[in-house]
């Protein structure tokens, strides 16, 4: 009896027979995480870094950004090529709305942001495609970057509006594409306890500190949340028409054959 006691302690399990909380734990874990883990965990077995090569290649553009910004007259070439904000025009925010997602904020460490990115990237290369995580990131950038210039439009009279002194913020940085890839990775693996943390962690941000990065993770959450669905609903709708539309195509070209074949038959 006291041996089968210790057994059931020693496995995390209550003498009753009940799950302890070690157990409890590990299995809620690989509920949550466990498929996310066997994909990449084989992608990156299989392939190392080169199972990554967008998360790489973003990396070393944070990486370089970040440097070339420290540098006598790099700081002028960052700013032309890939710094936005609110009160620029239009059309030039949105040249260099896709280099600012890899522009390295100037008040926080450019590992951090390295670290983001890699491990974001990576994550959503993986589990999303290269293609669908493109889509996530750069929809979620631009849609912070848009939300700036209807805020700072509304002013602050409007429960969404902004300061005028936003206009002129230096809006860059990684961030909205880091918590969008984040929410539809959570969202494809079904770690809803993830996404709902990630979300909780915005929503709790904007409240405690209302300025502009914390309203365009908002909207990043929005976005994100949005593409999730829709890809959830939509994602293979296309391939099955282009997959029904080639095999009518087949079949009527078959159809097209047969009786000129028979016609030649004496």
């Amino acid at each position: 009896m006291e041996q089968s006691t210790g057994q059931q302690a020693a496995d995390g399990r209550s003498p009753g027979g009940r799950a302890g909380v070690p157990e409890y734990i590990g299995r809620a874990a690989v509920a949550e995480w466990g498929g996310l883990y066997t994909a990449v965990r084989e992608a990156v077995s299989a392939r190392r870094l080169a199972a990554v090569p967008l998360a790489c290649t973003a990396t070393a553009l944070v990486l370089l950004f970040g440097i070339v910004q420290n540098l006598p007259g790099g700081g002028h070439l960052v700013t032309r090529v890939g710094v936005v904000r609110a009160s620029l025009p239009l059309d030039v925010s949105l040249l260099r709305t896709p280099l600012s997602l890899y522009v390295p904020a100037l008040d926080l460490p450019v590992w951090g942001a390295l670290a983001q990115v890699f491990v974001a990237f990576g994550i959503a290369e993986i589990v999303l495609g290269r293609r669908m995580t493109l889509a996530v990131a750069y929809t979620c950038t631009l849609a912070g970057t848009l939300l700036a210039r209807i805020g700072v439009a509304l002013g602050p009279g409007s429960p969404f509006g902004l300061d005028a002194v936003n206009a002129h913020v230096r809006d860059t940085g990684p961030s909205a594409a880091v918590v969008g890839l984040a929410v539809c990775v959570a969202f494809r693996c079904r770690a809803w306890w993830t996404g709902g943390a990630v979300a909780a962690a915005m929503v709790e941000e904007a409240v405690l500190m209302p300025n502009l990065a914390g309203f365009e993770h908002v909207v990043a959450l929005v976005a994100a949340v949005l593409i999730a669905l829709a890809a959830e609903v939509f994602g293979d709708f296309w391939p099955r028409v282009l997959g029904g539309v080639g095999a009518a195509a087949s079949i009527a070209a078959e159809g097209a054959r047969r009786p000129a074949t028979g016609a030649l038959t004496p």
